[in-house]
């Protein structure tokens, strides 16, 4: 056996949990991603999704990718850079602008590749990015690409932020990149506060809205809107994969910020471009998140039924704020062992377990959708709260 293999080969965590018969993961679904999804042939109620308006299934979003491959093929076989814009491209970045209310969008293949592609670009060796310590692996992955001094701040801690901001030259550039709903703890990020603190000490802000999009805001455009400081933010990103039904990502900013990313973005120059069947899933997308604004009623309606469920069942939640409800086990067997029981009760929910968190805070992430129905959400809060009873976490 080789070193390399040999090296890696001593990971065997998976296999432990295989061997308890608790390992949650690479579960394949048969069907479609909807409310309820088949698993090794039986019906299982999802409630791992992050299509948050519930389009993944639409026929217009399947109507719009199909006419998309008709007409321009599966793929576009380079980068946006060379030879991979389509003109259907240019039509979504327009589109994604004025939702956001940016003067110019650019469209990358994936939302980590945005992430990853755009905070490297932000600041340079002398410079600085203040990033909150749970901000989404992708953001993370994008700082340690970069040149730019790094500076961590405690999640959501105003205090720490300004600690961190103080630290900075006064004369240099510092981005503060934050998500705007934390995709495993569903709490939004303070926004006006941050705001406030970049104005006192002249530093630029980039938001991520990948779990906000569609979500919050009169339009669905996220939190920027939802505060109303769209104009005070610098930098949008936003991700295809959650509401918009497909997969994909974007930044937005003004036309001098996006004219340097065109031309230094590596993830966006040596990647292929995003395939003609996600752009126009994306365009179609859009328009039913315009008009079948019930959508967004429909899914905060759900989220405060589930809430008020599990608060009543004695579940602990945390700040969460969004359709992503943390049920906080705080073991990582027990959380292994509470997944396992609900897909052979029927109810698909994500571990979330260490090190992608402190083992003291694990938790499951329930997320839900528009189109699930009270009867659903009741059901797997029944079903959830059984099991917990049953592992003595409530």
């Amino acid at each position: 056996m080789n070193l390399l293999r040999e090296t890696l080969g001593r990971y065997d965590a998976p296999q432990k949990a295989k061997a308890m018969g608790v390992y949650p993961y690479f579960r394949p679904i048969e069907s479609d991603q909807d409310t309820v999804v088949r698993i090794g042939g039986k019906p299982v109620l999802m409630f791992g999704s992050n299509s948050y308006l519930g389009l993944t299934n639409h026929p217009r979003l399947k109507e719009g990718a199909i006419k998309a491959i008709e007409k321009y093929g599966t793929g576009c076989a380079g980068s946006r850079f060379l030879n991979g814009t389509l003109d259907i491209h240019l039509q979504l970045e327009e589109r994604l602008a004025r939702l956001v209310g940016k003067d110019e969008a650019l469209v990358y293949a994936t939302g980590f590749t945005a992430n990853s592609g755009v905070v490297p670009c932000l600041a340079g060796r002398e410079d600085y990015l203040l990033f909150d310590e749970l901000d989404h692996a992708s953001i993370i992955e994008g700082k340690r690409l970069s040149f730019a001094k790094q500076l961590k701040y405690k999640h959501n801690d105003m205090a720490s932020l300004e600690k961190q901001l103080k630290r900075c030259a006064p004369d240099r550039i510092k981005v503060i990149v934050v998500d705007g709903v934390f995709s495993m703890e569903g709490d939004i990020v303070r926004l006006p506060e941050v705001v406030e603190l970049a104005k006192r000490y002249n530093a630029s802000i980039m938001v991520d809205e990948a779990h906000s999009l569609g979500v919050f805001g009169a339009h669905g455009a996220g939190i920027c809107e939802h505060f109303g400081l769209t104009q005070d933010v610098d930098v949008i990103m936003g991700t295809f994969s959650k509401s918009l039904g497909t997969i994909g990502g974007f930044v937005a900013a003004d036309k001098e910020i996006i004219n340097y990313l065109k031309h230094n973005s590596r993830t966006l120059i040596f990647s292929a471009s995003i395939t003609p069947a996600s752009t126009g899933c994306v365009l179609a997308a859009l328009d039913v998140m315009a008009e079948e604004t019930w959508r967004m009623e429909a899914l905060w309606r759900n989220t405060r039924q589930a809430l008020e469920g599990f608060r009543q069942a004695g579940f602990e939640i945390g700040p969460t704020q969004s359709p992503i409800i943390p049920l906080y086990v705080r073991d990582n067997l027990k959380t292994f062992r509470l997944t396992r029981m609900l897909m052979d009760d029927g109810v698909f929910v994500n571990p979330v377990v260490a090190p992608a968190v402190p083992p003291e805070d694990t938790l499951i992430r329930y997320s839900l959708m528009a189109t699930h129905t009270p009867e659903q959400i009741d059901e797997s809060v029944c079903k959830i709260t059984k099991a917990a009873k049953a592992l003595g976490i409530v």
